[in-house]
């Protein structure tokens, strides 16, 4: 078949069959440029899509993690909170038994002094 499709270069001038031998290099060469450019392309395609996903899950750690941190902020603050509660009640109960300790020392003497009197 390739007979057939040169068949139509005969006759033609030295000069003429050069010039359509370097076009015909010169399109096999575009092709091939052609076909690596486009490999390129569907490569760098490929890679933007990696990227574009990577990014989308990045955002979206990034998004749990802010949640997340929230999440724990507001734990910090509402033990904080229970803690301040706990020290203050700690403190109440402190002074309730220093009182108590207080009247109780003041009984005992009371007692004591009262026994003391019974003796005499």
């Amino acid at each position: 078949m390739s007979w057939a499709v040169e068949e139509w270069k005969e006759g033609l001038s030295p000069r003429v069959l050069q010039k359509i031998h370097e076009l015909e290099t010169q399109l096999d060469r575009l092709k091939k440029e052609r076909q690596q450019r486009q490999f390129q392309l569907e490569s760098l395609e490929a890679a933007l899509q990696k990227q574009k996903q990577k990014v989308e899950n990045e955002k979206n750690e990034a998004a749990t993690l802010k949640r997340e941190n929230q999440s724990l902020m507001e734990l910090c603050d509402s033990l904080e909170k229970a803690k301040q509660k706990i020290s203050h009640d700690l403190q109440v109960k402190e002074s309730q038994v220093n009182i108590q300790s207080g009247q109780l020392n003041s009984s005992k003497k009371d007692i004591e002094r009262l026994e003391q009197e019974l003796k005499r």
